[in-house]
């Protein structure tokens, strides 16, 4: 072989090894972006949910606050406050219980808890507080 086929050889192997070297730094560029991205909505998610669940334990006191003060409380009443909204009711299910059913909302997050008590007057006893779906 010549020096100048030589010389145009290396020239190509060269712009072939930038172009290689170019496509996988673009690939770990985009997988690090999009990874930081889906990072980012996850935060955002937690954050709401924690949220939901803070107006949500919100509500369920504010209920039992209403049962403190008056045991024959039966109702449904709303809260809202500047990171989103929640609703509790009370329902009576028989002689001195009382069921909480308590649902928020921060964005499209949603998070419900169900509560049953004893009113014991003037002490209120929780049987279960759980967290709850549809």
């Amino acid at each position: 072989m010549t020096y100048s086929k030589i010389k145009n050889l290396n020239g190509y192997i060269t712009l072939i090894s930038i172009t290689i070297t170019g496509a996988v730094a673009t690939s770990i560029v985009i997988y690090l972006l999009l990874s930081g991205t889906e990072a980012t909505r996850n935060s955002l998610t937690n954050i709401r949910s924690a949220q939901a669940r803070s107006l949500v334990n919100a509500c369920a006191e504010e209920a039992l606050q209403q049962i403190r003060d008056n045991n024959n409380f039966v109702g449904t009443n709303s809260l809202i406050f500047p990171t989103g909204a929640c609703t509790y009711t009370v329902t009576n299910p028989g002689g001195t219980n009382r069921t909480i059913f308590a649902s928020s909302s921060v964005a499209t997050t949603i998070r419900k808890v169900r509560i049953s008590t004893t009113t014991l007057s003037p002490k209120i006893t929780i049987s279960s507080w759980q967290e709850v779906g549809d």
